[in-house]
């Protein structure tokens, strides 16, 4: 019985959270399959470990660091090969993504992947710098600093972020 419901709460977690975090995973990556695979890996390793996960105050944001890791290793085995099928490649369509969705992962493509998971994880996950600092085991100082040089970075690629530029003193 008990494995029963235990299934049953991965699969309730995974419907209610999959899509979510595939669109987390993709704007700190910048290309879809990276992110699916990574995110399917790290599902697989979460039901693996699903007694323990379930239990933790927040299973979404482990699932997202695990899926980051996987895809960044997958990064470092892979570069010369991403780097060639980049050149000539268009950013993949997210089903359902709209073409402002679409340009900035395409501008967060241009900024270190540190400066990338920090924009992505306030902006658009909606953590604070004080949680973004817990999951990603960083000081809130550099967390700050990822900020403020991600947006200005940003700026030149995305109006949305130019007007935030002006605000970075308040993360430096």
């Amino acid at each position: 019985m008990g494995s029963a419901r235990s299934e049953a709460d991965f699969e309730a977690f995974y419907s209610a959270s999959s899509r979510r975090l595939l669109g987390h995973v993709y704007a700190m990556v910048g290309d879809l399959a990276e992110a699916e695979d990574a995110l399917q890996e790290a599902y697989a390793r979460a039901w693996q470990r699903w007694s323990r996960v379930a239990d933790y105050e927040d299973p979404e944001a482990w699932v997202r660091t695990v899926a980051y890791r996987i895809a960044v290793s997958s990064w470092r085995r892979t570069v010369s090969r991403l780097r060639a099928h980049r050149r000539g490649a268009r950013p993949e369509a997210e089903p359902g993504t709209s073409p402002d969705r679409l340009a900035l992962v395409a501008a967060l493509r241009e900024i270190p992947a540190d400066q990338r998971r920090a924009i992505v994880l306030h902006h658009l996950v909606g953590l604070t710098v004080e949680e973004i600092s817990a999951e990603t085991a960083t000081p809130t100082g550099t967390v700050k600093s990822r900020l403020a040089r991600g947006r200005r970075t940003l700026a030149g690629h995305v109006s949305e972020y130019a007007d935030e530029n002006q605000e970075t003193e308040n993360y430096v």
